[in-house]
């Protein structure tokens, strides 16, 4: 492989740079295109194409993932936050939830007019997600597509915890009604049934390379090697003209280090993720200098916004334990054999347990005035500022998920559900950044950033609550799972109960927090809160002189024939799970490269 020259390198094989090479190949079938992939195939692999198999990917010997450790931060109780992100071919597509998630249209705008990116807009992105998907939820719908390869479905089932959550959630709630599609772009603020990116006739994940690169499979043209850590892009005066790589440590922890070269005649794309990306940039000698100067990497552009910028949503699933009667995806977690094989039946025909994600229904969540009360003054510069004017962003998503989302090792075997909340646009921001400037497979340098401004624990503190009111007059409630809940006093109208005969009435006294039990929730928001995986930002799409890393052709600044294609670029937060951004990120790739060499896509 040394030496070999391709027209286009893709340095990173996640969901972006998969769409987008094999919309080029598809194009150009001579087209010599070539990505390189820390992590390994997926091609008809259980783990990865049955959707109710995500949560192995989480196990702490799992190597389909990268557990990027941040700092310790006593924002977050002294703990490091550790964030997975995908290390396989289709990164994140190929292990996420599945849950299907767009953010507002208004966020899209946001790209174009508060971050200068002309073509990003909601209006011509829209025609970007269409392209990629097929709805099977409901015909006709004008926001999505029905001709994509990527199939969105309500999955193999529909669970009673999901039915439970939606019943309490329009009886108690009088401010909000049901929405038709949550998803749909434009509106929020209701409840309603979630989508999940699954085919709803195989049952199978629908993922970035089983419907656009291993159906390409006689191309030979179109080349991966897996095992791979891209080291630095390679230059010609400011032109980029190939990457070095070497071995991936994670999958052989004593892999031999002989940097390898490969080149390209036309374009490298860099592709490696909100970690990845940025990191490469720097060992390429492009960032900030005191960054470079710091780990021995000669300065080529200064960059100051390289590995700037990183944006997550914080997250926080708390448990409850449920009835026997429950339709949960525990025993699955578990691994109970049993349960595997009675599912795995249904999932041969597309249905059942195998083809879920336990996460049914939900809500993107905007305050009332008497909420604004509730998030209190910490909030009020943060909706005066970013909310008020824009009603189709939500402050907060709340759902019910058919299991327990935490460390199933430790919870004693039983059914659970748990009901989550998460920021949907955190003020806090952090930062990633190399530690080597000659060893790709080193730990990177991460701040996540989290909780350091007090409007994102106001926001946290209103979702425990909302969370809460719903899930205990859930008709599966079967009290709180303890070690999931604040530990407040006896004494307290909040205190948590476990082992409950059954909910709570659905006309019950909306809980009093006492001034001692908000101090315990803030506390417990801290020592709780985790990622929600969706990192993003950190080679943002802004002009320059606002600490841009690329222009909104994704060109790196100060350099040519080089550009970042993948959820890195995203110059703000998008009220939604990456997946959806990051397929209509890739879409847009493939569109400027094929401007770029004068290609027509189909």
């Amino acid at each position: 492989m040394n030496d070999t020259v391709y027209d286009i390198l893709f340095a990173g094989g996640g969901a972006a740079a998969c769409l987008a090479a094999g919309r080029l190949a598809a194009a150009n079938p001579s087209l010599r295109i070539l990505i390189i992939e820390a992590g390994e195939h997926t091609k008809n692999i259980d783990a990865h194409i049955q959707p109710a198999r995500y949560f192995s990917h989480l196990a702490p010997t799992s190597k389909t993932v990268t557990f990027n450790v941040g700092k310790p931060s006593e924002k977050i109780g002294g703990r490091s936050l550790v964030t997975p992100s995908g290390r396989c071919l289709g990164g994140g597509s190929s292990v996420n939830f599945t849950m299907y998630t767009r953010g507002a249209a208004s966020d899209y705008d946001d790209w174009e007019t508060v971050h200068e990116n002309p073509g990003w807009g909601s209006k011509d992105l829209l025609p970007l997600m269409k392209k990629t998907e097929t709805y099977q939820v409901k015909p006709g719908e004008a926001t999505h597509g029905y001709s994509g390869p990527i199939k969105v479905s309500m999955g193999g089932a529909f669970t009673n915890v999901g039915s439970q959550f939606l019943d309490v959630a329009r009886v108690i709630d009088k401010d909000r009604g049901p929405i038709d599609d949550v998803n749909g772009l434009y509106k929020c603020n209701g409840y309603g049934t979630w989508q999940k990116w699954i085919d709803a006739e195989t049952g199978r994940r629908s993922d970035v390379p089983h419907h656009f690169i291993y159906n390409q499979e006689d191309n030979k043209n179109l080349v991966i090697i897996t095992g791979q850590k891209v080291k630095r892009v390679i230059f010609e005066g400011d032109k980029a003209v190939g990457v070095e790589y070497v071995n991936d440590t994670v999958l052989k922890p004593n892999a031999d280090q002989t940097v390898k070269t490969v080149h390209a005649s036309k374009l490298v794309v860099v592709s490696a993720g909100a970690f990845g990306s940025p990191t490469i940039l720097e060992r390429s000698g492009i960032g900030r200098k005191d960054i470079l100067e710091k780990n021995g990497v000669p300065v080529k552009v200064e960059l100051p916004g390289v590995g700037e910028n990183y944006q997550d949503h914080n997250v926080c699933f708390i448990p409850y334990q449920a009835s026997e009667d429950a339709e949960t995806l525990d025993a699955l977690f578990r691994g109970e054999k049993a349960e595997e094989e009675k599912w795995l039946k249904e999932w041969s025909k597309g249905k059942g347990l195998i083809a879920h994600n336990g996460i049914d229904a939900g809500i993107k969540m905007r305050p009332t005035n008497e909420d604004l009360k509730e998030l209190g003054p910490e909030f009020e510069h943060r909706w005066k500022t970013y909310f008020e004017n824009a009603p189709d962003k939500p402050v907060i998503w709340v759902g019910a998920c058919s299991c327990f989302l935490g460390d199933i090792t430790v919870a004693p075997p039983r059914k659970y559900y748990s009901v989550g909340y998460y920021t949907q646009y955190p003020v806090s921001t952090g930062s990633v950044h190399i530690t080597s400037a000659a060893d790709p497979n080193a730990s990177h340098d991460f701040d996540p950033g989290f909780l350091s401004n007090q409007a994102d624990i106001a926001t946290l503190r209103w979702g425990y609550k909302k969370a809460r009111e719903i899930a205990r007059r859930m008709s599966s409630y079967r009290g709180e799972y303890l070690p999931g809940h604040p530990n407040f006093p006896s004494t307290s109208f909040a205190f948590c109960k476990e082992g409950q005969d059954g909910p709570v009435a659905l006309d019950a006294p909306i809980i009093d927090y006492s001034k001692e039990d908000e101090e315990l929730l803030e506390v417990f928001n801290r020592r709780f809160v985790q990622t929600a995986w969706h990192s993003l930002g950190t080679c943002a799409m802004k002009p320059r002189s606002k600490g841009g890393v690329v222009d909104s052709r994704l060109n790196v600044y100060g350099t040519t024939n080089l550009k970042v294609g993948d959820i890195s670029i995203a110059p703000g937060n998008v009220g939604a799970n990456t997946y959806s951004t990051a397929l209509t990120i890739g879409e847009k790739v493939a569109v400027l490269i094929a401007e770029d060499l004068g290609l027509k896509l189909e």
